[in-house]
């Protein structure tokens, strides 16, 4: 029996680390506003250049961009999504939805003066909806749509455009571009965001130490959510980690008061995902129904000091099946 000497052990485990993608610490984008509470990062290219969103589902966002108001507009303006965008930010803060402000980063390659312009001419046909108005030195859109809010929008440069809830988080925005430096976050949501992969296609975090505290889970007083109704006041932090290659792989990270919280949600969520199991059990023959259990079945829990954390894969066979269920 030949030996391999250590130090050959360690050439080889050299070479596969080597050759495996290595996660990369996200950076805060510097138009981030400084009172954010809440980042979403959507990795648009990576997603769209993946293999199993090009095998399964890229058809259906190009035939889903066909129609309607949205599409209309961005025809109007010159843009195409799947070729333009590379990713979009989304920085919000508030306690509540009436309390709520955000600003939507979307970052590609733009022409400013052509989207100006093209702009410039939507916003005298449809002005009612599509609206150019001048704040200060700055030229921004409204844009008003048939139901919710108006949003406020500009070009920052070729390689930024942004909207936003209100005038000021845009000229906010404009003048951090300017600036040219890191932007000044809250440092627990910057911590936060040191932690995610710049690499995935999707991730989130969110502070939410008293955000939660007057939340009703369905069925939380007495019925099937109690259980985890009692842990929201201890919930302190929020993370999610989307990654979409060939497959699909879900990490979830919740950050509680402390240890002993900690601990006894991790109980719960354990418990909660036996029951879960236990019934969908009773749909194993159900084929539509096969996909869910499969992911349900390969969820993993753990903790660790005051994090829980839960991990899920689906496989790009199964995430096909469920997109195409419908056809």
């Amino acid at each position: 029996m030949i030996r391999p000497s250590r130090t050959r052990l360690g050439a080889a485990l050299a070479v596969v680390l080597a050759a495996a993608p290595s996660a990369r610490a996200a950076e805060p984008d510097k138009l981030i506003p400084a009172d954010a509470d809440t980042v979403v990062y959507f990795n648009v290219r990576q997603v769209i250049d993946s293999e199993i969103i090009k095998k399964y589902a890229l058809e259906k966002m190009k035939e889903a961009l066909q129609g309607g108001d949205a599409q209309k507009m961005l025809r109007e303006l010159g843009l195409d999504p799947l070729k333009d965008i590379s990713k979009v930010i989304i920085a919000g803060s508030g306690k509540d939805p009436s309390d709520m402000k955000g600003l939507v980063i979307i970052r590609g390659k733009f022409d400013p003066d052509k989207l100006y312009k093209a702009a410039e001419a939507y916003s005298k046909k449809e002005g009612d909806k599509f609206a150019m108005l001048k704040d200060g030195n700055n030229v921004m859109f409204k844009i008003t749509p048939d139901n919710g809010n108006p949003m406020y929008a500009t070009v920052v440069d070729e390689g930024a455009v942004i909207m936003g809830t209100d005038k000021k988080i845009i000229t906010t925005a404009v003048a951090a571009a300017a600036a040219d430096k890191k932007p000044a976050l809250n440092k627990d949501l910057a911590v936060l965001i040191g932690r995610m992969d710049d690499k995935a296609s999707m991730w989130a975090c969110a502070l939410l130490k008293g955000k939660l505290d007057d939340v009703k889970i369905p069925g939380g007083a007495g019925g099937p959510g109690a259980d985890f109704q009692k842990h929201l006041p201890n919930l302190d932090n929020f993370t999610f980690t989307l990654r979409v290659t060939g497959d699909v792989a879900i990490e979830v990270g919740m950050g509680m008061k402390d240890e002993a919280s900690a601990d006894d949600f991790h109980k719960t969520i354990d418990d909660g995902l036996t029951q879960v199991k236990g019934l969908l059990a009773f749909a194993a023959g159900d084929p539509k129904a096969k996909p869910f259990a499969d992911v349900v079945k390969g969820i993993k829990t753990s903790v660790k000091g005051k994090s829980v954390t839960l991990s899920a894969k689906m496989t790009g066979a199964a995430l096909g099946q469920l997109i195409n269920m419908g056809d």
